[in-house]
């Protein structure tokens, strides 16, 4: 049982920890949000959909997904114009130094982004099944249900985490100027998931 726990927890910090397009665009809500729990939305689609694909990485279901085809381009290609549009949202935002001007993304753009980065990134995915969905091959009964209890665990306490680190970020910068250097380098990550994404189509 400890073995199962500790190996979720480890494999879990291992695949979260990397600065992808979910993670960098938790932290900029987080940041851009006026009231921290204007972020809640971004932080519970986060880890909800993660939580998910964890369950079904476990179960063998999301298998199935990738055996498929046609499934597979359709997921890369929604994916892909989600994450195009996404980076375009944050890339002309610009934040100011009064957060009563600012317009930050409303709850509804939030949840489809932050379901857009978490369930139609296909590297995301490939990650969780291919890691998390093989490891748990391992273990049976109730060490499989701690393996995937402590990946789910770490997965909520680090958007939660992130969030918390971008809303101070953004209380810190009064003028503007570091959220905007974060709103262009958010959007460059987002475009390069994208131009990953497109890259697999392009091979298909």
């Amino acid at each position: 049982m400890l073995a199962a726990l500790l190996h979720g927890i480890a494999l879990a910090f291992g695949l979260i920890l990397p600065l992808g397009a979910q993670n960098v665009f938790v932290f900029n809500q987080g940041a851009s949000q006026p009231q921290f729990k204007k972020a809640i939305p971004v932080i519970m689609t986060a880890a909800l959909c993660d939580t998910l694909l964890i369950l079904l990485a476990v179960l063998g279901v999301s298998v199935l997904v990738f055996a498929i085809p046609v499934l597979q381009t359709a997921l890369f290609a929604v994916g892909l114009v989600f994450l195009l549009y996404m980076g375009w949202s944050i890339w002309r935002s610009t934040p100011t130094s009064s957060s009563q001007d600012a317009v930050p993304l409303s709850s509804k753009k939030q949840i489809l982004f932050a379901m857009s980065v978490s369930l139609l990134n296909p590297h995301a995915i490939l990650d969780t099944i291919g890691v998390i969905g093989t490891s748990s091959l391992n273990y049976t009964g109730i060490d499989k249900v701690i393996f995937a209890a402590s990946t789910i665990l770490i997965s909520w306490i680090w958007f939660f985490g992130l969030a918390v680190a971008g809303k101070t970020v953004g209380q810190i910068d009064s003028s503007g100027k570091i959220m905007l250097i974060i709103n262009k380098i958010s959007a460059i990550i987002i475009w390069v998931v994208a131009a990953y994404i497109a890259y697999k189509l392009y091979q298909m």
